[in-house]
């Protein structure tokens, strides 16, 4: 989230066309690009406040040096793209970075009390200080956006000019300056205070601002405004109710975010010349036709990939497609790859085999694995090598992301891209599965069932409330194998950190929870260095996780919340955890799919009345 660093104009001398010469204003990591301070997000830069802006154009302004394509065939078909590329580096030495624009505009003076637009105060070039006062201005708390993705500025002067007799038509008519104090009694918003220089309305306080319907009752609704592309509102106003936030809320900014594990055939990186073909080379099914279509495409030279894996690779795609369906939906192709990556983790591909560009190595354990057998784990796996990409594929505002469909989701440019900023993560794991027929048998008995039900209906319900189409919602994932695999990798992730040395943040859950799924890849999670020179591979062999997983139960017998934890029938946002605390099975929520909910301890360890309610029930001393 940063803007390209002061330097000099270059000129046609040096061969190079001239760079824009913007200030820099500071620095976020290339991870924080995606997850945190995306296209769309607000960042607060000492006492500024910028817009992330848009990609229009960032293709030819991201210098290849600092913000290299990366591929990934799988995530780029799930979505529609050719590439993706890393978002700038924004080090001393980087030459560009992400673009921000002002906002919001309206700003205030603490010693003059002025509330206007940051260019009425007549600021010096590049600072952001008062004309007048010389003291650094405070943008705005804050801002209104809605559910369709729009952002805009609150409306100050329709809120002072708010009494039913004037109306709020009249607002900005009057001619007054907007004022604003705080009172200094209270930090609540009856303490910011609002007025107008006409002396025509009164001094108004904020609160109230944040009623549901506090705009909607002024006559105001969404007028389509996207900052962080430049531009005011479309032709036709969106006409949605707009709601008032903190400039800093979480509401304000939700990604969407896609991830996919490289694996073989495409994990050496052989075909990502042909990265922008895919699509047409899928459109012919004979050898001919394709080898025809790579003459015309190579104007005659010889192809980079060899004829035979490129007919390998198209024939590795198809496997992926969804069966069924004519046209897939976006759920059943994310289904699809999910399941060809834990047919993979199952089968393995060995170091010995492949080349040494190979980013996908998994290997059976040389221990005895017969001693996990009690404890219900089969097919426990090493990953050596792994890499993962995730991209940024577009952001929401007030709607939850896991709960919208794709009308709310706000694109991250005016124009169509073929390309979305991504980070890839090169690390290792520890994939492990649920011993099958023990696992048949414990999801149906009755008590289960009913623990399930409650969780799935809290979670259903928590999804139709926050989405935009209640008919459309997706069924909740709440199932007996997916609470109990969530909550087993959440315990293995927080005894690892306490065994191994791993800090929690730097560990990432997988989940592969179906009706022929029931595995877990545990893996490290960052870009950095953290846990990835084989220590976490090496908690995978057969006599350490047995002790690991016995240690985990163990400790999830008890929480320091107990009996209240354990005994809740009403946990996490909306009641969509039951025994689950901060004290016990959460994690930060990087490291978790699911934002820290269905998960249920019980599952595990039984409860003091139903022992054997839990599916570690015999690992357990009562």
């Amino acid at each position: 989230m940063t803007p390209p660093p002061a330097r000099r104009r270059r000129n046609a001398a040096n061969g190079n066309a001239p760079a824009h010469n913007l200030p820099r204003r500071g620095t976020v990591r290339r991870a924080q690009a995606i997850t945190t301070y995306g296209v769309g997000s607000l960042i607060a830069v000492d006492q500024e406040s910028f817009v992330v802006s848009g990609l229009d154009g960032a293709d030819e302004s991201w210098s290849l040096d600092e913000s290299p394509r990366i591929h990934e065939r799988r995530l780029a078909r799930l979505l529609d793209v050719d590439y993706f590329r890393l978002p700038p580096a924004s080090d001393d030495g980087s030459k560009d970075g992400l673009r921000v624009r002002r906002f919001p505009l309206m700003h205030s003076c603490p010693e003059c009390n002025e509330l206007q637009r940051h260019r009425d105060f007549n600021p010096p070039a590049g600072r952001s200080v008062c004309g007048t006062c010389e003291v650094d201005l405070v943008p705005s708390r804050f801002v209104v956006a809605c559910e369709a993705g729009h952002l805009g500025e609150f409306p100050y002067w329709q809120w002072v000019h708010r009494s039913p007799d004037r109306g709020a038509s009249a607002a900005g008519q009057c001619g007054g300056k907007l004022m604003l104090r705080t009172s200094g009694r209270t930090s609540s918003l009856r303490s910011i205070i609002v007025s107008c220089t006409c002396g025509q309305a009164p001094e108004v306080s904020m609160e109230g601002s944040f009623r549901r319907n506090a705009l909607k009752d002024l006559g105001l609704t969404c007028r389509g405004t996207r900052p962080w592309l430049g531009t005011s509102a479309p032709a036709s106003d969106c006409g949605l109710p707009l709601r008032t936030l903190q400039r800093g809320s979480s509401s304000v900014w939700q990604p969407v975010l896609k991830s996919a594990l490289s694996i073989p055939p495409w994990s050496d990186g052989r075909g990502d010349p042909l990265a922008e073909h895919w699509d047409a080379l899928r459109q012919y099914d004979s050898r001919e036709h394709v080898e025809f279509h790579l003459r015309v495409v190579f104007k005659g030279e010889a192809c980079p990939v060899p004829l035979d894996e490129v007919m390998a690779l198209l024939d590795a795609e198809r496997e992926e497609d969804p069966d069924g369906d004519a046209e897939p939906t976006f759920d059943h192709r994310y289904r699809a790859l999910r399941e060809k990556e834990y047919e993979r983790l199952r089968s393995g591909n060995r170091e010995s085999e492949q080349s040494r560009d190979e980013q996908f190595v998994c290997e059976a354990p040389l221990g005895d694995q017969s001693v996990l057998g009690p404890l219900g784990i089969s097919g426990p796996m090493l990953v050596k090598k792994l890499r993962e990409v995730r991209a940024l594929k577009a952001f929401t505002r007030l709607v939850d992301a896991e709960s919208t469909t794709g009308a709310k989701e706000m694109p991250l440019s005016d124009s169509p891209l073929r390309w979305l900023p991504a980070m890839e993560v090169h690390g290792e794991g520890v994939f492990l599965r649920l011993d099958e027929d023990r696992l048949d048998g414990w999801e149906k008995t009755t008590a289960v069932a009913a623990r399930i039900e409650r969780m799935r209906t809290a979670h259903q319900r928590a999804l139709e409330q926050r989405a935009d189409d209640p008919t459309r919602v997706a069924p909740s994932p709440a199932t007996p194998r997916m609470v109990l695999l969530h909550t087993l990798a959440h315990i293995l992730i927080n005894e690892w950190s306490l065994e191994a040395g791993y800090p929690a943040a730097s560990l990432r859950e997988r989940l592969y929870a179906a009706d022929d799924m029931a595995g877990i890849l545990v893996y490290t999670a960052t870009s950095d260095s953290a846990g990835s020179l084989g220590g976490l591979v090496a908690q995978g062999e057969p006599q350490l996780l047995e002790g690991t997983l016995r240690s985990a139960v163990r400790r999830a017998e008890w929480c320091s919340s107990d009996p209240l934890c354990m005994e809740t029938v009403v946990s996490g946002a909306g009641g969509t955890n039951l025994a689950a605390c901060h004290a016990c099975v959460m994690l930060p929520e990087t490291s978790c799919e699911h934002n820290n909910i269905l998960l249920d301890r019980a599952l595990l360890v039984g409860t003091p009345e139903d022992p054997e309610l839990g599916f570690f029930a015999d690992m357990v001393a009562r």
